[in-house]
């Protein structure tokens, strides 16, 4: 008999990575894969446990996969990732619904777990931290067929004061250029046009096993390989950008003009309290720096607010580096206290109210930069990364854009036919917050 597996996967791209090295284990040793988890004999939930809300959201997801269990075929609920490394026991002990759990260093024994919970036996298979994978384990990719991400290193260690990241998935670990190059050069083959680049910190790749970065060395290799057209960096620590690495963002011509560069604040008080090593005058000096190398940059940044201690004259001064600044893309979140980590034992607690309020404030004013920027592409030619059609228009990303976390463009084509993976030249004629119209050039 062939078991049917359902996946579920909550986070980052990087656990998506995770999920698609186990199915493509599972898929390897002769279960069959479904997207309907009415239709799975098996349900696993690869979870995140990096703040409060994913927490909430993995037991959430949890516990909806468990009424397959009483009202469907499932006969086994595994629980993967982050929130299973963390909390394997409370798992174990307060949701009987749960078959079994899988750590974050246990991704290449899914198979082995799977078997055992059909068998009858609750495993709980949670080790050290952290998985590291080579280009020859089996991956099923769901990302469609012409972007796919490549985690380049596993693990962190920066010593971020708000961070559970280094106790959950460990110390950094750099794979070897051999393998990323390998592993890409086995996805061009297929149809991939789009790598996207993804560890905790980029741009720290190498340090630990070639004793120096190398991020920009690597970046040049993948330059060279046939069939890529886009190869796109996510998660850029400050501290990391090196001239080297600014000069390939430069020259190299495949590599996106897009960094992503998560800055946290801009409060010398509370960068020093998160454990962040540059400045706020330093961010300012990087900022402009790759403004003026880099043609055509598009910068995208996260802020935290209400870290604890933050006064309304600290996030006063991270509004006026947002003003200063305009980055092209921001996020904004509210600090969540870990369980942990040394943020969560300060004292100077910001109430919620107080966050929620200097959240949405930080929010409006992105919103309208972003506004802006957009209105500011009307009338000018872009190149559009296809992804599909709604009714009918068709719709993408831009160099400007990554996947899931940035706008779209949505154009008409015409008498065009296009389809996933197509390359589109596209004129923007109209401008929202975070997307934009157009038509076929």
């Amino acid at each position: 008999m062939s078991y049917r597996i359902g996946m579920v996967s909550l986070g980052c791209a990087k656990n998506l990575v995770d999920t698609e090295l186990m199915l493509g284990q599972l898929a390897a040793a002769g279960f069959a894969i479904t997207p309907h988890p009415e239709e799975a004999d098996v349900l696993i939930v690869n979870t995140c446990g990096f703040i409060t809300p994913a927490k909430e959201e993995s037991i959430d997801q949890i516990l909806e996969m468990a009424q397959y269990k009483r009202e469907g075929r499932c006969r086994v609920l595994l629980v993967t990732g982050c929130l299973a490394q963390r909390y394997s026991g409370e798992l174990m002990d307060e949701m009987p619904e749960v078959d079994g759990v899988l750590g974050t260093g246990m991704i290449n024994r899914v198979v082995d777990v799977v078997r055992r919970t059909l068998a009858g036996e609750r495993v709980v298979a949670v080790g050290e931290p952290g998985f590291d994978y080579d280009a020859d384990l089996p991956r099923i990719r769901t990302t469609g067929g012409h972007t796919a991400y490549v985690k380049i290193a596993e693990g962190c260690s920066n010593c971020c004061t708000y961070c559970a990241i280094p106790s959950i998935r460990g110390a950094y670990r750099s794979r070897t250029m051999e393998s990323i190059l390998q592993e890409a050069k086995d996805l061009a083959l297929n149809g991939v046009k789009e790598v996207v680049l993804v560890a905790q910190d980029t741009t720290r790749y190498g340090l630990d096993i070639y004793g120096e970065r190398k991020l920009a060395s690597l970046l040049c290799s993948l330059n060279d390989l046939p069939g890529i057209r886009w190869i796109r960096v996510l998660y850029a620590h400050p501290d990391g950008f090196t001239d080297e690495l600014i000069d390939v963002f430069s020259s190299c011509d495949k590599v996106c003009r897009y960094i992503d560069l998560p800055l946290q604040h801009a409060s010398p008080v509370v960068l020093a309290r998160m454990g962040r090593g540059r400045s706020a005058f330093k961010l300012r000096e990087l900022v402009s720096k790759l403004r003026r190398s880099i043609s055509g940059l598009t910068l995208r940044t996260t802020f935290m607010v209400g870290f604890p201690g933050e006064t309304e004259e600290d996030f006063r001064q991270l509004l006026d580096f947002m003003s200063e600044m305009r980055f092209e893309r921001a996020g904004v979140f509210k600090f969540c206290p870990e369980e942990g980590t040394p943020a969560a034992a300060m004292t100077d607690q910001v109430p919620e109210e107080v966050k929620e309020e200097r959240y949405h404030r930080a929010m409006a004013l992105q919103q309208q930069i972003s506004l802006e920027h957009n209105r500011s592409l009307v009338g000018s030619l872009v190149h559009v990364l296809v992804e599909g059609k709604k009714g009918t228009r068709y719709f993408g990303r831009t160099e400007a854009d990554a996947p899931e976390i940035d706008g779209r463009v949505y154009f008409a084509g015409g008498r065009a036919s296009l389809g996933p993976g197509d390359f589109a030249v596209v004129k923007i004629t109209r401008a929202r917050e975070y997307d934009l119209m157009g038509e076929l050039a």
